[in-house]
């Protein structure tokens, strides 16, 4: 089994605890921005330490870094914050459902994107894992049958658009994220990854911290005083993004990200297992499908 594969793995598991542990921070009433930047603020100290740490038990430099490093690092940081509040947008409409189903399409976006960006392809056995698995997304996704209306309307729509848009930046963001760590010529492959999420959250860190300070007064205030939660949520977002970050460097974001969807299948194990909640035969249909997606990338690539 390629390394990238139980990376990913854990990135996602990561991922979904520190969700959950944000999803609680909202519950202490801070704001979505909030809540966000304690990811940030609380993550990018031990991420700058972990490099140092590293490269002095290793023996290793750091790598100078290219202007076309900050290219990618910028844009990547950037787009992720934009993907992040038109998916915070959703929550102000009605066809929410719909438009975090067509936020899926991120997989598709990323092979578009790494091809145009990075001249990066996926095999034809790895795209059919990827559509298979998509599949499963939407049918997982997709609103239950007394929801729906018409196909037009449920694609014509503002919540569809955002959706989209947050879908193309979130894989604009991922071959950011490569390019960065590829760009670096020195240093081995997790030196390059943690440098590089090291310079992205501080960057992300200052830029949430300004925000907060011109429209939301006081807020960064809250987060400090909510240090037990949102320390936790700092280390959990230093391992998933870690391990995001380690994962792109190793191997193509597409590819990264339809693995990564691993994560929908933590979710419903819990609701099904621990919240003794009941599926539908879509739900459990998607799940298969996007079992099988998984088990052929991991097969075939």
């Amino acid at each position: 089994m390629e390394l990238w594969i139980p990376i990913t793995i854990l990135a996602a598991v990561a991922q979904t605890v520190r969700f959950g542990l944000q999803k609680q921070l909202k519950s202490t009433r801070l704001s979505t921005g909030g809540a966000t930047f304690a990811r940030f603020i609380y993550s990018s100290p031990l991420v700058i330490l972990g490099v140092l740490i590293y490269a002095k038990i290793t023996s290793q430099t750091l790598p100078n870094i290219p202007p076309v490093f900050w290219a990618y690092a910028l844009v990547g940081g950037t787009t992720q914050i934009l993907a992040t509040m038109c998916v915070v947008a959703l929550f102000a409409h009605r066809n929410f459902a719909v438009g975090i189903t067509f936020k899926k399409t991120e997989v598709i976006m990323s092979v578009i994107v790494g091809f145009v960006v990075l001249g990066e392809g996926v095999s034809w056995f790895g795209f059919g894992a990827i559509v298979i698995g998509l599949m499963g997304v939407l049918l997982l996704s997709d609103p239950p049958a007394s929801l729906e209306v018409q196909w037009r309307k449920r694609v014509m729509n503002r919540a569809a658009g955002i959706g989209l848009i947050s879908g193309l930046l979130f894989a604009c963001s991922g071959v950011g994220y490569r390019g960065a760590s590829l760009s670096l010529n020195s240093g081995d492959v997790f030196l390059r990854a943690t440098l590089t999420l090291a310079c992205v959250t501080t960057a992300q860190t200052i830029a949430m911290a300004i925000w907060l300070r011109v429209f939301q007064h006081g807020e960064i205030t809250r987060v400090l005083l909510t240090w037990r939660i949102s320390g936790l949520v700092g280390v959990t977002s230093m391992i998933g993004s870690t391990c995001w970050f380690l994962a792109f460097t190793l191997q193509t974001v597409a590819y990264v990200t339809a693995l990564g969807q691993v994560e929908v299948l933590f979710s419903l194990a819990l609701s099904i297992l621990f919240f003794r909640e009941k599926n539908s035969i879509r739900e459990l249909q998607g799940g298969g499908l996007l079992m099988a997606s998984i088990l052929a990338l991991i097969l075939v690539i």
